[in-house]
């Protein structure tokens, strides 16, 4: 079998630290509703990576919602979209200290979200930051840590340690 690039590249997990925009983290999410808290993320991810077409954004993320909520359970929400305005898969932070209903499966309110946006034409990255995130946050210790945490360097610091420790 021939590879295109080394084994180490092509095979290894993906780290969350590779696609977040440590500008676009917030431990303070003002959001009460779905709605808001999508828009807010998006502002946070297009200022910090220069994202033009955010209401095109906004509009994918709400029709990829309307096809069944990215609120996973667990308190968490991983809302996603593709879109052509950005070049990378990127992604966004944000935390709820009050919890947002975001009709998330189990009918809890979301406290922490992933917002990631790929190209419309890369599959593979999108599903791979998908499920390193998904991976991560089944860890309920990691999950309550994050929630706790009140500044934007103590959340980058635990998501590098546990990038660390978990392939």
């Amino acid at each position: 079998m021939v590879r295109s690039r080394p084994y180490e590249e092509t095979d290894r997990s993906m780290k969350i630290i590779e696609f977040l925009n440590e500008k676009a983290v917030t431990a303070n999410l003002k959001s009460t509703t779905k709605e808001a808290a999508l828009r807010e993320l998006v502002e946070i991810l297009a200022k910090a990576e220069g994202i033009k077409g955010k209401e095109e954004l906004v509009k994918v993320l709400f029709a990829r919602e309307s096809l069944g909520s990215t609120g996973i359970g667990q308190g968490v929400g991983i809302p996603h979209a593709k879109i052509n305005s950005v070049k990378k898969l990127v992604a966004a932070l944000g935390i709820s200290p009050q919890g947002v209903d975001f009709d998330a499966l189990d009918g809890e309110p979301v406290y922490i979200f992933f917002l990631l946006v790929a190209p419309e034409d890369s599959a593979g990255p999108h599903l791979k930051g998908l499920a390193r995130i998904s991976r991560l946050l089944k860890d309920k210790f990691f999950r309550e840590s994050l929630k706790a945490l009140k500044d934007e360097k103590a959340i980058l610091k635990l998501i590098r340690e546990e990038d660390a420790k978990k392939p």
